[in-house]
């Protein structure tokens, strides 16, 4: 390429061209993962790629703490009022479900699929503009909603090709829970919950002792939940093991349900459990959980249970098609069937009703086989019939 057109090629960082085949890859892949939430009853909704900021950024208690410094902003010229690009679906979807559809009966099962646009990126996922496709149940707030949510995850993954998923569970409740009988400040609270992150024992035991809580009932079973994490029933049976508070005793006996149920529905899901992961969750009030595929960047969805702006209980999960095109093998062009010059409209409408896609000729040549080559095709049309273009020459 000259200079001039590597120029034109160059893209802000996190940005770029989704180019074939990869890009029809990702249209089919959400059309098959919003076939699956639309045969489970989740009616899709489109929100605006831009709103007010005000509606994008949230309120603390369910993720505008977290979003608020991802978004574009700019300035409407109509309202003179602050926009936002939206870094997240989430919101909006909540938005919909508190406003236009607030006399719908609940439970409401509302799916979407759309681009998101973040001001920067992280390690594990540079990117700054994907597509995300998800789902949210508003309404109900018990532990059946939350192994819906779950499982429907699980089989949308699988129904686009990724066979085996691993699903990590949380509760960013637990820990909180335990925490409401500790008393630390603010730094030290924020210390201690990168420390538990960081599975990070020693960190956590010299936070707790400069704070002279070594010793305490709450600082014990932390210290015990931090070696605590792996296969989710194993992980359960520890945690019914440790002296708890009431309110995160009540956490676990949730989760235990959550896992029953979904290896009930799954049997052969991978499920592993980290009691005191909370980075990425800090709006999350309940059941969360992070889905991962063996070898491939950055997770593949992300979801949880959260409260709405309209205070109503909701429970979610949002897939991430950049990391999902990653869990995928290889894709090709499909059967591409080469016209000469000629050929009739209603043969190629035959053939493409047969499962074909058709190039058409658009000049005469001598050679076929040569041009269809050319043109990427897979067969060549010859007396009315698909021909392999290796078959041409023998």
């Amino acid at each position: 390429m000259t200079d001039e057109i590597e120029n034109k090629a160059l893209l802000p960082a996190g940005l770029h061209d989704l180019l074939p085949p990869l890009a029809a890859q990702e249209s089919s892949t959400i059309a098959v993962i919003m076939d699956v939430f639309g045969s489970c009853g989740y009616l899709q909704v489109k929100p605006p790629i831009i709103e007010f900021e005000s509606t994008l950024a949230g309120i603390d208690a369910n993720g505008g703490g977290s979003l608020a410094g991802q978004m574009f902003r700019l300035m409407d010229p109509v309202s003179q009022r602050m926009m936002g690009v939206r870094a997240d679906i989430t919101l909006q979807v909540a938005r919909i479900a508190g406003t236009r559809l607030v006399d719908e009966v609940r439970p409401l099962r509302l799916s979407y699929a759309g681009q998101v646009l973040r001001v920067r990126g992280n390690q594990m996922r540079p990117e700054r503009q994907f597509a995300q496709v998800g789902v949210e149940l508003i309404g109900p707030d018990d532990v059946n909603a939350d192994i819906e949510v779950v499982t429907l995850a699980a089989e949308a993954l699988r129904a686009a090709g990724v066979s085996e998923p691993t699903i990590d569970i949380n509760s960013p409740a637990l820990v909180a829970n335990i925490l409401e009988d500790i008393e630390l400040g603010g730094r030290d609270i924020a210390d201690l919950r990168s420390s538990l992150d960081r599975k990070d024992s020693d960190a956590t035991k010299e936070i707790f002792r400069q704070n002279g809580l070594l010793f305490t009932d709450s600082a014990k079973a932390l210290c015990a939940m931090i070696e605590t994490f792996g296969p989710a029933k194993g992980v359960i049976e520890e945690l019914q093991s440790i002296d708890l508070p009431a309110g995160a005793r009540a956490e676990v006996e949730r989760l235990a349900a959550v896992v029953e149920g979904i290896c009930t529905a799954l049997p052969d899901l991978s499920l592993t459990l980290d009691p005191v992961e909370y980075r990425g969750f800090e709006y999350q009030t309940g059941v969360s959980f992070t889905v991962f595929a063996e070898g491939v960047r950055g997770e593949l969805a992300r979801g949880g249970r959260y409260i709405t702006e309209f205070g109503e209980s909701a429970t979610g999960v949002s897939l991430y098609m950049d990391s999902v095109l990653r869990a995928l093998p290889d894709t090709e062009l499909g059967k591409l069937l080469y016209l000469p010059l000629g050929t009739s409209f209603s043969s190629g409408r035959a053939f493409r009703g047969d499962g074909w896609s058709t190039v058409a000729g658009l000049q005469d040549v001598h050679d076929n086989e040569t041009e269809a080559r050319r043109l990427g095709c897979s067969h060549a049309l010859v007396d009315e019939k698909p021909v392999a273009i290796g078959d041409l020459s023998n």
